[in-house]
């Protein structure tokens, strides 16, 4: 069995999908703590392993791998035997529409203004800025709506079977559900709202996000 270290920011949404998909798959791992609040991504050390300073990294005997989409599918088909992914190939392209969907159109709305306003600046004693997180709200529902139409929710995204896009969108669920957000960017969603309430029973969760 290869031996695996994930490198990246336990708080991280990205570093949180990888170790969901590693811990639903019951792979043993090691996580090596990078601290981007504290600069540790942008450390000579680390940008040697991962040029963009992003995490998480994954080392797999000594071999580097970043970007999650890259590193889920490799863990997907070298650990899980691609049960993480469906056989359909057109629920196989939901999945991946889903996750550049939240990659590119939910993610920065979502985590990158709201949460980071709500959480984050008054941590480094700033206030929020409301205006901004009010002008992030439509961006993050019109993503939501977006999944709500590709998503199956019997009870995961994808069907019966948790998938990679399932791992993509819980980590952002977490920090977004504790948003007065929340409830307006969810409201025209209703499958995802049960999705929600199934899929936070995960003990993966309690685990990866606690």
């Amino acid at each position: 069995m290869p031996k695996l270290t994930v490198h990246g920011t336990p708080a991280s949404t990205y570093v949180r999908t990888v170790r969901l998909l590693l811990e639903e798959a019951g792979v043993d791992y090691t996580l090596k703590v990078v601290d981007m609040f504290k600069g540790e991504n942008q450390s000579p050390e680390y940008l040697a392993k991962n040029p963009f300073g992003k995490v998480p990294t994954l080392e797999v005997d000594g071999e580097l791998l970043y970007e999650t989409a890259a590193i889920t599918e490799y863990l997907n088909t070298v650990f899980a035997a691609h049960k993480f992914s469906p056989s359909e190939p057109m629920l196989q392209a939901r999945m991946r529409q889903i996750m550049a969907i939240i990659d590119s159109y939910f993610y920065p709305p979502a985590i990158k203004t709201i949460v980071i306003e709500r959480f984050i600046v008054p941590t480094q004693g700033g206030k929020p800025d409301e205006e901004k997180i009010k002008n992030a709200v439509a961006p993050a529902q019109t993503a939501l709506k977006a999944i709500e139409t590709l998503a199956v929710g019997n009870p995961y995204l994808l069907g019966s079977q948790v998938s990679i896009a399932d791992f993509y969108l819980i980590p952002i669920f977490i920090y977004l559900s504790q948003t007065p957000e929340f409830e307006a960017i969810t409201a025209q969603t209703p499958k995802l709202r049960t999705w929600w309430d199934e899929v936070n029973q995960l003990e993966s969760i309690k685990k990866v996000c606690a």
